[in-house]
């Protein structure tokens, strides 16, 4: 868990974005300061097919902020990136933007979209990059943690290949934490954890896609876990989501909550242990509807889906 992480508790009530989240109002304060070039560039109607798109490394516009805004709106997207992450983790991510930005800095290697208007209910604003997709909707998207899939990872040093241990990763604890969990499963639990196969193709939007099955899934099934066990694994989740905003990672929780962590199943990948040191790089947290797929082999990308039972995938 971050140093200084809020813990997001089973009995609290969680919230979700609202229009007067800081990283909403500033997206709201970007939309107004467009003019009519900018907003032909990077502005859509809420229902466009690109607002549902997710990918490792994409430019959901052309051009780049650096080619499409001014300073000042530059400044802003990176103040709501900086605010859609916990105070804890917001240089880190800003920093695993840069590093990871090929050479051309946070607003070369980023650019963004605007969908729909601030104030009526259907607004999204998207930033993609590099190990980057993400979102800023002020719960417009009903029943979507995060107002949609997103993507993160990190490729921490010059090679593309990372050592087993993965250093300077800043996402690397993730799947430290998840490993902590297999050493809490039984050896029979082991055994239907661990998957003798690789990892889900990444396929952009469609890597992420949810099934709706409550049955079939990979690995071990968490209905066959003790209290105890299960408890860790929620304690595991919610400090996957320390990375992020209070609002997101709380709705996130409560739509996991809402699943059933019974309903969700664990799969480890054992044929993309880097390092053969049985610290599995490649796992997977599945359910009717949720994915969360961390792929750490060669280095991190991550895929997270979360919604509600009965929204569209």
């Amino acid at each position: 868990m971050l140093a200084g992480a809020a813990v997001i508790s089973p009995g609290r009530v969680a919230a979700s974005p609202t229009p007067q989240d800081r990283s909403e109002t500033l997206a709201a304060q970007l939309h107004r300061s467009l003019d009519d070039t900018q907003r032909s560039l990077l502005c859509h109607d809420f229902d466009h097919p690109l607002r549902a798109k997710v990918d490792n490394n994409w430019m959901i516009s052309k051009k780049s902020i650096q080619e499409t805004l001014n300073p000042d709106q530059r400044d802003l997207v990176r103040q709501i990136f900086r605010h859609l992450h916990s105070p804890e983790f917001a240089d880190k991510a800003v920093d695993q933007m840069i590093q990871d930005s090929e050479g051309r800095g946070f607003d070369g290697g980023t650019s963004v979209a605007l969908f729909g208007k601030p104030g009526t209910g259907k607004f999204e604003f998207v930033l993609t990059g590099r190990h980057c997709t993400r979102r800023c909707d002020g719960d417009s998207t009903e029943g979507a943690a995060f107002g949609g899939p997103i993507f993160y990872g990190h490729q921490a040093g010059p090679n593309d290949a990372e050592p087993a241990d993965h250093p300077g990763n800043v996402f690397w604890f993730q799947a430290k934490r998840v490993n902590e969990v297999y050493q809490a499963l039984s050896g029979k639990q082991q055994s239907k954890a661990l998957v003798d196969a690789s990892g889900r193709p990444e396929r952009a939007t469609q890597t992420v896609k949810l099934t709706g099955n409550k049955d079939g899934l990979p690995g071990l099934s968490l209905s066959e876990l003790s209290r105890d066990q299960r408890g860790l694994v929620e304690a595991v989740l919610a400090d996957l989501l320390t990375p992020f905003r209070k609002p997101d990672a709380e709705e996130a929780m409560k739509l996991v909550r809402a699943e059933g962590l019974e309903n969700l199943s664990l799969a480890l990948y054992k044929r993309d242990d880097v390092g053969g040191d049985k610290v599995w790089d490649v796992w997977q947290i599945e359910g009717p509807n949720m994915l969360w797929y961390f792929r750490g082999d060669p280095h991190v990308h991550c895929w997270v889906h979360i919604r509600s039972a009965g929204k569209p995938s």
